[in-house]
């Protein structure tokens, strides 16, 4: 029986030895806190998961969220020790409205050391030369910033304008607001989008820019075929130390190694 039990409290012993890493399933439930191992990314909670296939958001080694006023005041302190590397902040919109938090999270990101970066959100009822003034009257030229983002989506919700320009206006209207804030802030800017929007207004033809790629039930690959990203967002549900309520989740398309390089080159 001594023996038995020595047994017995030896297999018990290797049980407790595995990570949490190991044990994590591949879809991370509301309840789990973001666990980091050492020289892993970081997994964060969601409140509704997605059943990851293939290559998941944790093959990538680098995190980060974007946010508006929906998420109000950000700990950026706590959020940065959870594992949140960079975050976008949502700036402007239109050309008459700037987000409630902006200036907010602008400061208190960039005092906890999260590299940010702003984005613009397009109205398609505004011309594109009309939101570029408006984005470069409200956001700071701090060479210490990620490069500004366009942000071109569908909003159907908008309860002032449902217009849908043809695939052409809409890729010209991008092109004025893309040069026009990257000869300013003197940074490549970034595209932010979703699959439909992309799909609708052929941006895989749209060349010359980083794009940050939305897909919440897919790898980019799988949605976006190999068209290139730098950033992709894989949730709108996630669960971050610091953050209120849902959280947007992104990932950089390369290693600890390249992140660094890129920030390098884009905050200078």
């Amino acid at each position: 029986m001594r023996r038995l039990a020595f047994i017995l409290g030896l297999s018990l012993l290797g049980a407790c030895s595995t990570t949490l890493e190991d044990m994590a399933p591949t879809s991370v439930p509301s309840t789990t806190a973001p666990s980091s191992v050492s020289g892993k990314a970081p997994r964060f909670g969601d409140s509704n998961p997605h059943d990851w296939q293939g290559t998941t958001p944790w093959h990538y080694a680098v995190h980060g969220t974007d946010v508006s006023k929906y998420q109000t005041s950000v700990d950026w302190a706590q959020a940065k020790a959870a594992g949140i590397s960079f975050a976008f902040i949502k700036a402007t919109e239109g050309g008459d409205r700037v987000d409630d938090y902006f200036h907010e999270h602008w400061r208190s990101a960039k005092a906890a050391g999260v590299p940010r970066g702003a984005y613009h959100f397009y109205y398609f009822c505004r011309p594109a030369i009309e939101q570029a003034r408006w984005f470069i009257q409200n956001v700071p030229k701090d060479p210490s910033a990620m490069p500004p983002v366009l942000d071109m989506e569908w909003n159907p919700q908008s309860p002032t304008c449902k217009l849908r320009p043809p695939p052409e206006t809409v890729r010209t209207e991008m092109s004025i607001f893309l040069k026009t804030i990257e000869n300013h802030y003197g940074k490549k800017p970034i595209i932010y989008t979703s699959i439909d929007f992309f799909d609708d207004n052929r941006l895989a033809t749209f060349h010359g820019y980083p794009y940050w790629l939305r897909s919440v039930a897919g790898h980019p690959s799988n949605r976006y075929g190999p068209h290139p990203f730098t950033f992709w967002q894989y949730t709108g549900t996630g669960i971050v130390p610091g953050i209120r309520g849902k959280a947007d989740i992104n990932v950089f398309n390369g290693t600890q190694a390249g992140w660094q390089k890129w920030l390098k080159q884009n905050t200078r």
